[in-house]
């Protein structure tokens, strides 16, 4: 009798293996059902969320119509063009991902790639630890410390560049402590972390066999990572960056403190400025009317960027894990 004829055959007395297509008892549906729910609560939750901030907005939708992209934002004349507020909220979320991608690619690689184990923990426990810091600790921080310290230096900056033609409309005068640039450089600081924590994970995912086997063949350790490692967690590090994006363009108080709070429209970077979460923190308080509708409509408009963000992320990931997996 052959191997594999004994193997199909039971044992007396044992239990039968069941197969997957076996009918799941009792346990299993109950789960399955539990996690559907709570899948299709978070959606339900979602949609309810969009219609009920969409039903209060919507006063600022018909009063303004495509008036909502304009450029003035002047609540005594009724005109609410939101179109300043989208414009610094992504200036500076391009500023924190220029700043803290780089810097979050660069440590990850570091403590998985680079530095024994037990020196790679406290760095990661460090990490970690900045990642939970309160948003409004960031920017009292930014606000009372770092802006009047990096104010001197912006003026420096202004000054050399100024008169050039590409670099003064970026970094020329004026400047302020409170502007775009010292807002990105804060959202920076927060994402980091985040950014860092996620791309960290994906890249210890990477086989150790692959890399081991680029040793073998002669690579040195940039080889490996560019041969190896960059191509199987570049899809995931790719949705840890956009991830730290959606948290960057929704980061409220930090943003009000030290953007400036100056509905503007300008190539200045070192100027003041203002941010979706930030005017929404800053005057809800006292709005009425159709200028509270236009807040809201305001968070309808960062809900919808952060979905598309999120999706946009989800997408890569998965088209990264079929190219992975080959199909």
């Amino acid at each position: 009798m052959s191997t594999a004829t004994q193997a199909d055959q039971a044992a007396p007395g044992s239990v039968p293996a069941r197969g997957l297509t076996a009918p799941r008892g009792l346990a299993d549906r109950s789960f399955q059902w539990l996690a559907l729910g709570a899948g299709l609560l978070v959606l339900v939750i979602l949609v309810l969320i969009a219609f009920s901030t969409t039903q209060q907005a919507w006063p600022w939708f018909k009063t303004e119509g495509l008036g909502i992209f304009g450029t003035v934002w002047d609540p005594a004349a009724n005109k609410f063009g939101a179109t300043p507020f989208i414009y610094g909220t992504f200036v500076t979320g391009v500023i924190a991902l220029v700043v803290a991608v780089p810097v979050s690619v660069a440590i990850a690689l570091l403590l998985t790639q680079v530095v024994p184990y037990r020196i790679a923990r406290p760095i990661v426990y460090v990490v970690d630890l900045l990642a939970v810091v309160p948003s409004v600790v960031w920017g009292l921080w930014g606000i009372l410390v770092f802006a009047p310290w990096i104010q001197h230096i912006y003026a420096h900056i202004g000054s050399a560049v100024d008169g050039i033609p590409v670099l003064g409309a970026l970094f020329g005068p004026p400047t302020s402590g409170a502007s775009f640039f010292t807002a990105g450089i804060i959202l920076a600081f927060m994402i980091t972390p985040i950014v860092t924590s996620l791309s960290r994970e994906v890249i210890a995912t990477v086989p150790s066999i692959d890399r081991e086997g680029a040793y073998a063949l002669g690579a040195t350790r940039w080889e490996m990572i560019r041969g190896v490692v960059q191509p199987h967690s570049q899809g995931g590090v790719v949705g840890a960056v956009l991830l730290g994006l959606g948290r960057a363009v929704g980061e409220t108080i930090a943003a009000a403190l030290v953007i400036g709070s100056s509905p503007t429209i300008t190539s200045h970077l070192f100027s003041t400025g203002y941010s979706m979460p930030a005017v929404i923190a800053n005057q809800f308080g006292e709005s009425t009317g159709v200028f509270k509708a236009g807040l809201i409509g305001l968070g309808v408009l960062l809900f919808a960027f952060t979905i598309i963000i999120n999706v946009v992320a989800r997408a890569i990931v998965d088209r990264s894990a079929r190219r992975m997996r080959g199909e």
